[in-house]
């Protein structure tokens, strides 16, 4: 695995949601086009369990949580930058999403839940704030920005 197919993998997604609202309904189309069970979905947690071996995703760490953007928001990716976490039994930092955040949740470890919601997709519209949370094991969640726009809060 390399990051260039990674990307290649995350562009044919994003070609597919460009342009759309960061709301429910795209979080309903992708749990059931891109959900848990799905070439995609187990395509993207191959490539996320292989990154994370091989040191290139999730290479820094910071309270109990290891992290990594690996790619910033470019035309290949429809302006969206790419971001995996590695979260066991923990809370994150607050922070907001002034644009939105699509996120996948790929459970490594039990049956773990991000935000209470198990394996597969969660959109949270723009505006939207949140601590995130797993609990139940460990996950890795793999996250979407639009401009890459975040929001840390105190």
């Amino acid at each position: 695995m390399s990051q260039g197919l990674f990307k290649e993998q995350i562009a044919s997604l994003t070609r597919e949601i460009a342009g759309r609202p960061l709301d429910a309904d795209l979080d309903a189309w992708l749990n059931a086009h891109h959900g848990a069970g799905s070439a995609t979905f187990k395509a993207l947690k191959k490539s996320c369990e292989t990154g994370v071996a091989e040191g290139w995703l999730c290479n820094r760490e910071g309270g109990g949580i290891r992290y990594g953007r690996i790619f910033r928001p470019d035309a290949e990716l429809h302006g969206f930058s790419v971001d995996v976490v590695d979260m066991n039994d923990i809370v994150g930092p607050h922070h907001a999403h002034p644009q939105g955040e699509i996120d996948l949740i790929m459970p490594i470890a039990g049956p773990a839940a991000f935000d209470g919601r198990s394996e597969g997709w969660l959109v949270y519209p723009p505006g939207s704030a949140h601590k995130p949370t797993v609990t139940g094991g460990r996950a890795l969640v793999l996250y979407l920005l639009p401009e890459g726009q975040i929001e840390f809060t105190r």
